[in-house]
Formats: C-alpha cells, structure tokens, sequence
C-alpha cells in the first residue's frame, strides 16, 4: 500500500494521473483487500479440512484390534483377576509378571511412583488396551471372551485425565446412566461432594462447564466424573487418581460416602495419598511394571519398604501442614 501511495503521488505530481483516479483506485483497492484475505482464508482451511478428512478416513478404516470372541451375558459377580499379565508400550515394559486376585466386592488398592504401571494396569480391565501376555479374567472368565459392551457396561472407570462435554452439570453426569432421574443425580453429587458447590452456583446442575470443563476447578471436574462413575450403580468402579486435585479434607469426606458403595461392589483404587487407599482389603506396591509390595496397611508398614517409606513420609508432610 506504501509503495502504490508513493507511486501513485508520482503520477499525479507529473500530470500523468488525475488525483480524482487516484482515490478512486485506492478506494477500490481497499475494498478489494478484505474479500481477497477472506478468499485466501477460505483456500487455507479448505486444505486443512482435506488434510483432516484424509486423518479421519484412515480411523474409520481401521479394523477394530479387539474383537469379541463370545457373546454370554449372565449375569457376573465382579472378581478380578490378573495372571503373568505383561504389557508393553512400543517394546517400553509397562508391566511384567503381574498376578493378583481381588474378590468380588472388595477393594484392591494399587499404590507406586510415577510411571510404575499403575494406570496402565487399571486399562486393562475395560479393555483399552490388550495385554501382550498372561490373562485378565472377570468371574474367571478371560475378558476376551466377554463381549465389550458387557464388560463396559459393568464397570464405573474415573481415569487420570478427567473428560467433561461442553454442557451442563447434569448432563455430563447423566451421561453416565441416561436412565437415571433427578433423584440419582442429586445422591452421586452427594457421594462425590459436588453438591456443597453446586449450592454456590447461580445454575446450580443446569451450570455449563465449558470446553472439556474449563470454568470448573480440577477438583469440581474430579468430582463431577466420579458422580458420572458412581451414579451407574456399577458392579466394578475403578478410580484412577480419581481426587488427585481435592484437598484432602474433601478427600475424606468423599470418601466416607465412597465406603457404602465400595462395599457393594468391587473397587481398583489408584492414588498416590496413603490416606486414600489405607483402608483397602489389599494393597499392592508397583514399580517398573511389578508388584514388589502386598498386603493390607499395617502389614506393609511393617515391611518398611517403599510403601512405609512413602507413609513416613506423607505422614511427616500433614504433620508439619497443621503448623
């Protein structure tokens, strides 16, 4: 625009132009200038939108890699059971040699540092992933044998990462039961302490979270999926970090309500808080994809391990918190 300015002055000064022609071709242009980036914009998403289409083809393409191999709906209890199970992330181990059994309607406990295979383990049971060797069996059933939407249909699952719709409160928890009334609404928000700050919100449930949940806290959207998981009523309830971002007075208040229906069904406890799982019927101890700690809380202090070491050491932390 600069350059035709000086050009065009040029013009003008030396007769060779009309100063009327002059503005008239920069008004035009000016005009012109907003329909060309629109136009340049549209080619550009245009060329994304192919680039996406080609991505979103290839996925619906895809053979689906587990299949159901029988179709039996009995009814089932809720045992879990792991046998020699390995998994491995691009030939990374994730988990080795890993055999445990947690009864139907008891809680399993599942404690490590970072990276130990603790989620990767709770991924198992929905079949997320496969595992590359050994067995995962429901009521001694392998899971391959049971149908998917069985399976998942049984199982209340709060992974790591917390996903809400860009809806209401509601919703995102009916979604875990679209069968459900206001009346199971209000007792999962209860169990999972969301309703304390339902009351502070001019909405209430009718409350849009956003994006993925943007206007609510790491602890609201926590507790928001665990009423989603809990308001199913399901036969296994797997809870993965489910109150990492919750303070830990809500932790034990969520829990105390978590303990009635814990008790009905069986339960996959993953935390990194003591507090959280202490109370477990067994405790396992991971690291580098193994089990190298069972049993339950008092019998794995007395171990002095890493799972007394990691107790000492929370312990210590809430002590010098109440100072």
């Amino acid at each position: 625009m600069v350059v035709i300015l000086w050009l065009g002055g040029l013009r003008v000064i030396d007769g060779a132009l009309t100063l009327g022609a002059f503005v008239a071709f920069n008004a035009y242009l000016i005009r012109m200038s907003r329909p060309m980036m629109m136009l340049g914009r549209m080619v550009d998403e245009h060329q994304r939108a192919v680039a996406s289409l080609a991505r979103i083809e290839v996925v619906l393409k895809e053979r689906k890699q587990v299949l159901d191999l029988t179709d039996d709906s009995k009814g089932r209890a809720g045992e879990i059971e792991f046998r020699n199970v390995a998994f491995s992330y691009n030939g990374s181990l994730a988990l080795k040699d890993v055999t445990v059994k947690v009864p139907a309607g008891s809680t399993l406990a599942v404690v490590g540092r970072v990276g130990s295979g603790k989620s990767t383990l709770a991924r198992l049971i929905p079949r997320l992933i496969h595992a590359d060797e050994g067995d995962v069996l429901i009521d001694g059933v392998p899971i391959e044998e049971i149908p998917i939407s069985e399976i998942r249909g049984m199982i209340g699952y709060v992974p790591q990462d917390t996903f809400l719709f860009s809806d209401t409160i509601r919703e995102n928890v009916l979604l875990g039961d679209s069968g459900s009334d206001g009346s199971d609404v209000d007792r999962a928000t209860k169990v999972s302490k969301l309703a304390q700050d339902l009351d502070v919100m001019s909405d209430g449930l009718d409350t849009i979270v956003g994006e993925r949940g943007v206007t609510l806290s790491g602890g609201q959207k926590q507790r928001a999926a665990l009423a989603r998981a809990v308001i199913r009523e399901p036969k296994i309830l797997i809870l993965d970090d489910a109150m990492s971002s919750v303070d830990t007075r809500t932790e034990e208040a969520i829990l105390k309500e978590l303990r009635e229906v814990m008790s009905q069904r069986t339960t996959i406890l993953i935390a990194h808080r003591i507090s959280t799982v202490r109370d477990a019927d067994h405790i396992i101890v991971m690291d580098e994809g193994r089990i190298i700690e069972q049993g339950d809380h008092d019998s794995l202090v007395d171990q002095d391990g890493i799972y007394a070491e990691m107790f000492r050491r929370q312990h210590l932390a809430a002590e010098l918190d109440k100072f």
